[in-house]
Parts: structure tokens; sequence; C-alpha cells
């Protein structure tokens, strides 16, 4: 459905996409995860026709982003960062205006504006100026005008930026409820949103190839590897203490410091038997020592990290590893 190769895009002496491959099959929802400044929304920009790759290939359903621009255009969804919305129209103005430019025939546009407001959840606020509306209703504006015209892809980036709490995970489900009839493709640089809501993972830093994996295979590379950072409640640590409960965790192998006590803290590297996940266990004991669990970072967020450049990298699978620029 979507088929990137050597992608690359360049400004002036700044490489900010480094010859990318990848594909996405119909139906799937992938993520494309990476640190701010990656490359993330260049190549969705590319991906949209919105601008020319410096070279490589890019197609989306079989239609070039170069030579086939309004072939792609018509099989796209493209909800970018900020919203493309028209603050001094109601939604259903907004609606009617983005379907009839998208080319819905007249006979059918009250009826897509209509099944979209539902399927986003905004037809109670349809009547309203967009300028008056929730930045969570926004979003969902935003999605709707991304669906209107049935697309088989939809290409989000940074859906749920900027969001609350309870906005971020209705943005979620709505998200996952259009997987299937839609290909999706959401950019962002936070790992919880990909674990909430895709199946497969690709990974870009520095606008290089980093990983493509399924979730799956990215947490079972991540699970038995946990790093804790633990005080105590009350008065000076007893790390021989700490370190003994740790040890005693059902399941781990391995505990090793990671750094110097600092304000009456410290931080270990927790290794576990292969294929067990002792994040619950670990917190449990903890917790039952009357010690305060400050942090608890998952394999998962480890490899991220170490794929992205942000902590000395492990080694990376050859499918996967770049030449660094």
């Amino acid at each position: 459905m979507i088929r990137v190769e050597g992608l690359t895009k360049r400004y002036a002496q700044n490489l900010a996409v480094d010859r990318i491959s990848f594909e996405v099959e119909k139906g799937r929802i992938v993520g494309f995860l990476g640190p701010n400044g990656a490359g993330k929304t260049t190549t969705m920009r590319m991906l949209t026709c919105y601008m020319p790759p410096s070279a490589g290939k890019a197609s989306v359903a079989g239609f070039d982003c170069v030579s086939q621009p309004q072939e792609v255009k018509k099989r796209i969804g493209y909800l970018p960062e900020t919203p493309p919305l028209y603050p001094d129209m109601t939604v259903d103005e907004y609606l009617l205006f983005v379907g009839a430019l998208k080319g819905i025939p007249a006979g059918e546009l009250a009826r897509r504006v209509s099944d979209v407001e539902e399927r986003c959840a905004v037809a109670d606020v349809k009547a309203k100026l967009i300028s008056k509306l929730s930045k969570g209703y926004r979003q969902r504006v935003g999605l709707a005008q991304a669906i209107i015209h049935n697309p088989d892809v939809l290409i989000l980036d940074e859906p749920t930026s900027g969001l609350d709490p309870r906005q971020i995970m209705e943005t979620r489900d709505l998200i996952k409820g259009l997987a299937g009839d839609h290909t999706i493709i959401l950019s962002t640089h936070i790992l919880q949103e990909v674990e909430a809501m895709c199946e497969q993972v690709i990974v870009i830093a520095k606008g290089q190839l980093r990983a493509i994996e399924t979730l799956d295979s990215l947490i079972a590379r991540g699970v038995g590897a946990v790093d804790v950072e633990i005080e105590p409640r009350e008065g000076e640590l007893n790390f021989p203490m700490v370190k003994k409960v740790l040890e005693q965790t059902p399941g781990v192998t391995t505990v090793t410091q990671t750094g110097e006590v600092r304000n009456n803290r410290v931080r270990f590297a927790v290794e576990s038997s292969a294929g067990h996940d002792a994040r619950g266990d670990i917190a449990r004991a903890v917790v039952g020592a009357n010690l305060n669990l400050n942090e608890l970072r998952s394999g998962l967020e480890k490899i991220y990290l170490e794929l992205t450049g942000t902590t000395p990298a492990a080694a990376v699978p050859a499918a996967a590893e770049e030449t660094e620029a």
C-alpha cells in the first residue's frame, strides 16, 4: 500500500532524510517513531506530495508521489500536526467545504458529512464555530476531514500532540477504530503512542532508518531488562538492603548499579530470566520493603533509546543497521 525506496531529502547542507526504505501493508497501523528532529514530518510531507524528495522514490496505492501526485492525493487522508481548520466556519460548513474540494458528488456529500461526524464523535458540536471548540474536538474535526472521502491511506502527524490525558485516550480509540478500513501510518516521538495503537514500528533517528519491526518483536527484545531508581521513604539509603531486595525478587538474575548515589537515590539495571517480565514483581518488592520507586523504565524504552542514540547503542540487527552520516 505504501512503498518507500531510498527516500532522501536535503536542505542545503542539512540531510533531513537519508535513504530510508520501508513498506506498509494494507489495513495496518504503523508507528513512525523517532525523537523530535528525526525526519518524521519531512517524510510525511513527501508521502503526501507536499514536497518532492531530493532522491529516491515513494508510492501510495501503486501511484508515484512525484509523477502522479493527484492520484496519490485522491487516495490519502492527511492530518498534519496542526489540523488545517477554518475557525470562522461551523463544523458542518467546514466538512461540507472540504468534501466538495475532495470531489465527493453533491448527492452524497451531506450523507458523508453526517457519517464522519458520527464516526469522529463531533456530531454534537456540528453547529458550533470551530474557533469555539476545545483542542480535542478540533483534533477530531481534523480526523473527520482526513477520512471524509474514504481514502485508502491515512497519514497522521503527531495526532495526539497537545491533548490532555482524556483527549489522548479518546483519540487513540478513534484511530484504532479506523484500522482495517484504512491503512494508517502515524508519526510520533512518544513511545506510549506506538504501544497503544500500532502493530508495526518504524524507528528513525537523525534522518536514518534504525529498525523496522512488529511491536511484539520489539517488546520481546526488551523483556527482561529494566532500569529502576529507588530511595528510602525516610532516613538514609541502605544500599546493601536495597540491592538485596532487588536480587531476591522472583525471576531476577542480575542487579547492577548504574550510577552514584545522589540525593539519597540509587539507580540499578535489573536483568531477569529469558522471557520473564519482572516489572510487577520489582514494583511490589520495592514498595513492600518500605522504599519509594521513583522510576521504573521498561526494556522497550531502553531499546528505543538505544536505537535512536539517546543512550550508548547496543547492537542493532543487520536488517535495521544504518551507517552514520
